[in-house]
C-alpha cells in the first residue's frame, strides 16, 4: 500500500474537503472496505501567504519544499499540495521534493482536453489569476484561457481571503462569483470555467451558470491522487 503525503492547511476549508474526497473515491474504487494511507502536513497559510504578497517566491518554494521533505522523512510514497496558489513555484519545489509530485495544473489540463474545452475562464487568487502557471501549462495544448478585469480580481481575492478561507460561504458572494463567470462567457465565448482555488468548489460545487462546464480542481486532484495509490 502506497502513502500518500498531502501539504494542507492552505487553507484548513479544503484540507477537509481533500481528506473527504480522497477516502469517499478511494472507496468507491476499493469496495472492499479498506481505507488509504494519508498523511496530512497541515502548513501555516499566513506565512506563505506573505511570501506571495511580497514576491519572494523562492522563500515560498523553499518553505513547502521542507514540508514536503518532512512527508518523505514520515513514509510518504508521493505527495500532493492542496492548493492552486503555491503552483506558482511548482517546478522549484517539484525539484527539491525526494518523492514524486501529482500537479494540480496538469491534472486539471487533461481533464480540460478530455471535455474538448478550448475557452476557459480561470478564477482563483489575485496570485493565481496574474500568474503565468496556469497558462503556460494550457497554451502548450491549444487551450486559451481568460480571467476576470482588474476591479473583478481586486473583488474575488477579498472574498477568497476575507470569507472563503475562513469557511464563510455567503449566498450574496456565490451570486457574485456567477455573475463574473457569465460575464467571462459573454466578453470571450468561453465554454468552461476552473476554481482554480480549492475553496471556490466549496461554495460552487451545487451551482451552475448556463453552457458553462466548472472544472472542480479539487476533485481533478483527488482522482489522480486515488489513481496514484491503485497504480
Amino acid at each position: 500500500m502506497k502513502t500518500a503525503g498531502i501539504i494542507g492547511g492552505i487553507s484548513p476549508e479544503s484540507t477537509i474537503d481533500y481528506y473527504k474526497l480522497i477516502l469517499a473515491a478511494y472507496a468507491e474504487r476499493r469496495p472492499d472496505g479498506s481505507s488509504p494511507a494519508i498523511i496530512i502536513n497541515s502548513i501555516d497559510l499566513q506565512i506563505l501567504r506573505g511570501y506571495f504578497d511580497r514576491h519572494e517566491h523562492k522563500d515560498a518554494a523553499d518553505y513547502i519544499a521542507t514540508e514536503i521533505k518532512r512527508l518523505a522523512a514520515a513514509g510518504c510514497d508521493f505527495a500532493a499540495i492542496s492548493a492552486n496558489t503555491p503552483h506558482i513555484v511548482f517546478d522549484e519545489i517539484q525539484q527539491q521534493s525526494p518523492i514524486p509530485l501529482i500537479s494540480i495544473v496538469e491534472t486539471t489540463c487533461r481533464a480540460a482536453q478530455a471535455a474538448n474545452l478550448r475557452r476557459l475562464g480561470l478564477l482563483g487568487t489575485r496570485f493565481t489569476m496574474q500568474a503565468r502557471f496556469y497558462p503556460e501549462v494550457f497554451t502548450r495544448h491549444g487551450i486559451e484561457l481568460f480571467v476576470p478585469n482588474s476591479a473583478e480580481q481586486v473583488s474575488i481575492h477579498e472574498k477568497y481571503f476575507g470569507e472563503l478561507v475562513k469557511g464563510i460561504f455567503l449566498p450574496e458572494t456565490r451570486e457574485q462569483m456567477l455573475q463574473v463567470i457569465a460575464r467571462l462567457k459573454e466578453r470571450h465565448q468561453t465554454d468552461g470555467v476552473i476554481l482554480a482555488g480549492t475553496e471556490l468548489p466549496l461554495l460552487l460545487r451545487d451551482s451552475s451558470a448556463p453552457g458553462i462546464r466548472f472544472l472542480d480542481t479539487t476533485r481533478i486532484h483527488v482522482e489522480a491522487i486515488v489513481n496514484e495509490f491503485l497504480a
